[in-house]
């Protein structure tokens, strides 16, 4: 599936975990190289899907935030339903990468967007009827979280799969793009349909967005798919993932910062229905403007990964990443003017981006193919388990301390560990370059 590359465009490196040789591109910036992924067929079906369902997820996020709000006017419960979304990724997301290592992972990937699908017209049909309580919308977001904790090491680890190892940093950060293009849209259009029409109806076009991704997945042309073989039980070979992370300290490391970021740095927006409308005195329309804020900054930083991943070294990326968004976030929390708002999300959402999109290409290009459903796995394990720890300490600390002093802590804690991470980084190097 990969393409022949180009003598004069590459270069060997020497990778620093194994010592291997490894092939990275170089050169200058150019549109070119901006959307190179979008060569292969497969990626651009999956591009063109991704990004009309995203649209779709946005305009459920934004939508079920506000609902939870209205209903309930409790900043806890905003914490408490994200945290139903993500926590059964704690207890399946293992599982997950053991599927998405011994299935075809288009085939799990259709099912679990089949039901979100379901999923998402289901809260429509309760909310058009004026049916919905709190309780049926935890239960939904519980159920999706299952559903997640099999869609998203599937989801991740088949980038690769559609495209090759020279253009997975670039097919990643198109991802990321086409998500954060939709961050700008959906959120907007969510405030819109909110104001106009009706929550229901945001929820109604996402169900129905599920359907571009699927009629995508299964138009695509795939190798016969070669399933694992191995001696050890189901369990033993799920587990093997965990043994892999724990004695490759690079990959450790780049998993330990994801988990601090995950608990203390997104949770900010969780608390986002609250700060708009307790802080800024705002209804439906400024809440989305504030969404879609961060969503512009966060397709920046896509596109700047696309663009210029290839020059920039991922360590000055991924930790100025965090840099950037910490300071601006902590700038937010004490903010009271709407469009100054608005861009400093913008900027929160391009540090956020820079630090997820780097990261998660380096760690896929450093796991061998074998292992990589169960490392994203992993990765999808910390996403369920320390965001959702993230999302009760936020709605409870937002309880008792207010919405920016959480907001601000948090983000002084993300700076914090990424410089703790730079210096294990710098010491480990050191032990290295120390070594006989």
């Amino acid at each position: 599936m990969s393409s022949p590359l180009d003598p004069q465009s590459t270069v060997s490196v020497p990778e620093d975990m194994t010592g291997r040789l490894r092939r990275v591109a170089t050169g200058g910036i150019s549109l070119r190289k901006t959307f190179s992924a979008l060569k292969h067929r497969n990626f651009r079906l999956f591009f063109s899907g991704q990004l009309i369902s995203f649209t779709g997820t946005w305009m459920t996020t934004t939508a079920q935030g506000w609902l939870v709000y209205q209903l309930t006017g409790s900043k806890a419960l905003l914490g408490l339903v994200a945290a139903a979304a993500s926590a059964p990724m704690l207890f399946f997301a293992t599982w997950g990468g053991w599927v998405a290592d011994r299935h075809p992972k288009r085939s799990v990937i259709v099912v679990t967007q089949t039901c979100l699908m379901i999923l998402s017209l289901t809260m429509a049909a309760l909310v058009w009827s004026k049916l919905v309580q709190p309780w049926h919308i935890i239960v939904l977001a519980i159920l999706g979280g299952i559903t997640m904790a099999f869609d998203m090491p599937a989801r991740q680890s088949f980038v690769i799969e559609m495209t090759s190892r020279e253009d997975l940093m670039n097919a990643i950060s198109l991802n990321s793009s086409a998500f954060n293009c939709a961050r700008i849209v959906g959120p907007s259009l969510a405030g819109f349909l909110m104001a106009q029409v009706g929550i229901a109806m945001c929820f109604l076009l996402d169900g129905l967005s599920f359907i571009a991704v699927i009629a995508g997945l299964l138009m695509m042309r795939l190798p016969k798919h070669a399933p694992i073989q191995s001696e050890s039980s189901a369990i033993g070979q799920a587990l093997e993932g965990f043994r892999y992370v724990w004695t490759h300290p690079r990959v450790l490391t780049i998993l330990s910062l994801f988990a601090v970021v995950g608990i203390f740095g997104w949770s900010y927006s969780v608390l986002m229905p609250a700060f708009a409308h307790d802080v800024l005195h705002l209804g439906a329309n400024g809440y989305g403007m504030l969404m879609a804020g961060s969503g512009v900054g966060a397709l920046a930083a896509a596109l700047t990964v696309a663009s210029a991943g290839h020059i920039l070294p991922t360590r000055v990326m991924a930790l100025g990443g965090i840099g950037i968004f910490s300071v601006s976030l902590a700038l937010f929390a004490f903010n009271k003017n709407l469009y100054f708002g608005v861009v400093l999300l913008a900027i929160v959402g391009f540090g956020i981006v820079l630090y997820f999109s780097t990261s998660n290409t380096v760690l896929q290009s450093i796991v061998p193919d074998e292992m990589r459903g169960r490392v994203m796995g992993i990765w999808t394990l910390i996403f369920g388990g320390m965001i959702p720890l993230g999302s009760l300490q936020a709605g409870l600390m937002a309880d008792f301390l207010g919405t920016p002093a959480t907001i601000a802590t948090g983000a002084l804690i993300c700076a914090l560990a990424a410089a703790v991470t730079l210096m294990v980084i710098r010491r480990r190097e050191a032990q290295l370059a120390a070594a006989p």
